[in-house]
Parts: structure tokens; C-alpha cells; sequence
């Protein structure tokens, strides 16, 4: 599996409070899972849950990810983030089902996020989740912003277990790599690819954190500047608020 902790020395271009914030809200979305198995606290509408969110190329603090369970209704859990950085506030949704499937979720595109409506539920979390799992699915997906279909592979890999210290506390979970392969591709530009690295825990449901950066290839630009890094991304929970 692709690491993710080589520093990114090439320079970044100047981008906006608002482009960074959607940016990172797309990053965001594999934090809002919800999944219900034996030991998991079933998830009820009104559970919060605070993230900080941290620059991992120099380990700065950029902001906040609160979440929130909206709703919950046919077997569809739907929960709604918001980020707060510098001032500003952005908000997203992300639809899944109770056992944690992708059905709306956020996929970042050439350095941006985009909204995926997945024609079928992407497994994300196939139980048992031991330890050298592997599994690999090829899902479709209509993007609304482009009024396109995409074909979206998700690779990943149980690494095993692991107790972990967040600021919300101490927790055993299950580090889980991902690679998101975007079905972006097109002309000079090379499929976007997301790679991130999870820690979810059973007793909680949810992850405690995620780490994530994403890159694409833009065969115009020659061989030594072909690679375009995306930003890297660090959540951490620190605030936990059940509705009951």
C-alpha cells in the first residue's frame, strides 16, 4: 500500500480560505462513518463529534470539524459537518448505511471535492475487520457538478490493531490504509489518487483519526514536474457528545 509520510517539498500555489475549506471538508468525509456492528454504540440522531484538524507538512493547527447525526431513516444515516477555519464556516452532507456503505460521499478531484452519488453502496467496512484483510471494489458514480458518471476503484487493507491516544482520550482501534482512485482521468491528466490511513474504534463506531493526501500526474508538464500534490491532511477527535 502507498505510504503516506514523504514530505511534499514543491512549491504550493496560493489558494483561497473559502477552496481550502472545501478542500478539506471532502477530506473529512471518511470521518463521518457510522458503523453498527456487536460492539459499536448505535448511532441516534443528535450524536456530535469534534475533530481537530491538523497541517502535516508543518504540524500546525488549521481548524475544526464538528459533525453531527441529522437523521436516520430507512437504513440511511445521514450526517452533516461543518469546518470552521480562519473565520469562516463551511458545511457538507454525506449519506451512508448503517453498516458504515457509502451512498453520498465526497471523493477529492484534481486538488478539489466533489459530491459522488454512488449508483451501489461501496462496502467500505466488510466485517470482520481482521487483521491482513484485503478487498478491492470497482463502484459507479453520478458526480452532480459535472452531470457525469465516474468509475470509482477503492482498494484497501486491514493493518491490524492498534491503542491509540487522541485528545478525546485513549482508544483500541483498527488501523485501516485506503486507496480512492477518483475515475477522473481525462486527456494529459492522470486518475486522482487519495490515500489515507484510519484508525477506527469498535466501541465508539467511528474513527478517531485520519490521515490523508491525494496526487495526480499531469503528462503536459514534463517528467520532473508531472506530479501535483494535493494537501495533507491530520483529524483528530477531541470532543464527544451523545444525544442520550
Amino acid at each position: 500500500m502507498t505510504k503516506l509520510f514523504a514530505r511534499d517539498t514543491s512549491p504550493n500555489p496560493t489558494r483561497s480560505v473559502a477552496f481550502y475549506a472545501l478542500l478539506i471538508l471532502a477530506t473529512a468525509a471518511s470521518l463521518l462513518t457510522t458503523i453498527v456492528d456487536a460492539s459499536a454504540t448505535p448511532p441516534a440522531v443528535g450524536d456530535r463529534y469534534v475533530y481537530r484538524l491538523t497541517d502535516g507538512y508543518n504540524p500546525a493547527i488549521r481548524g475544526q470539524l464538528s459533525q453531527r447525526v441529522e437523521n436516520i431513516e430507512g437504513g440511511r444515516v445521514t450526517l452533516a459537518v461543518t469546518l470552521e477555519r480562519s473565520g469562516s464556516q463551511k458545511e457538507t452532507t454525506e449519506i451512508q448505511t448503517l453498516q458504515g456503505d457509502w451512498l453520498r460521499h465526497a471523493i477529492t478531484s484534481r486538488d478539489q471535492p466533489f459530491d459522488y452519488d454512488f449508483t451501489q453502496a461501496y462496502s467500505a467496512y466488510p466485517l470482520p475487520l481482521d487483521q491482513g484483510k484485503e478487498w478491492s471494489m470497482r463502484v459507479n458514480a453520478y458526480v452532480p457538478a459535472t452531470g457525469g458518471q465516474r468509475s470509482v476503484r477503492v482498494d484497501a487493507k486491514v493493518i491490524g490493531n492498534e491503542r491509540i491516544s487522541v485528545p478525546a482520550g485513549e482508544f483500541d482501534t483498527v488501523k485501516i490504509e485506503r486507496s480512492i482512485y477518483a475515475g477522473d482521468a481525462e486527456y494529459n491528466l492522470r486518475e486522482t489518487n487519495t490515500f489515507e490511513v484510519e484508525w477506527y474504534a469498535p466501541a465508539l463506531g467511528r474513527s478517531v483519526r485520519l490521515v490523508s493526501k491525494s496526487e495526480y500526474r499531469d503528462i503536459a508538464k514534463g517528467i520532473r514536474n508531472q506530479l501535483m500534490r494535493g494537501d495533507w491532511n491530520i483529524f483528530e477527535l477531541t470532543t464527544i457528545q451523545k444525544s442520550n
